[in-house]
C-alpha cells in the first residue's frame, strides 16, 4: 500500500511543483506515466490530426504500453522527483 500512497502524493506534488510553462516533454512523459499507472494500456482511439494536443497526450501514453501498473508508478514518482528539482528554482521565484 505504501506505493500507492507515495504515488499519490507525487501525483499531488506534480501539480504544485512542476510548474505550468514546464517544458511539454516533461509534462508529457508526466501524463504517458501516469496514465499507464492508473489505467493501465491505452484504450482509446488514437485522436485525429487536428487535435494536437490530444495527439500528443495519446502517444506519450501510448509510449508506456505493456509498462505493468507497479513499474509506471515507480517510474512516476522518481519523474516527479526529477522534475521537483529541476524547476525548483522556477516555482520558488513564482511565489
Amino acid at each position: 500500500m505504501a506505493l500507492k500512497e507515495d504515488f499519490d502524493k507525487a501525483a499531488e506534488d506534480a501539480k504544485t511543483q512542476v510548474p505550468p510553462k514546464a517544458a511539454n516533454a516533461d509534462k508529457l512523459a508526466l501524463y504517458g506515466l501516469f496514465k499507464q499507472a492508473t489505467t493501465g494500456d491505452v484504450d482509446t482511439g488514437k485522436p485525429g490530426i487536428f487535435d494536437q494536443k490530444g495527439r500528443a497526450k495519446w502517444e506519450a501514453w501510448e509510449k508506456q504500453k505493456g509498462k505493468d501498473k507497479e513499474t509506471a508508478m515507480k517510474e512516476y514518482i522518481a519523474l516527479v522527483e526529477e522534475l521537483t528539482a529541476k524547476y525548483a528554482t522556477e516555482v520558488a521565484t513564482a511565489i
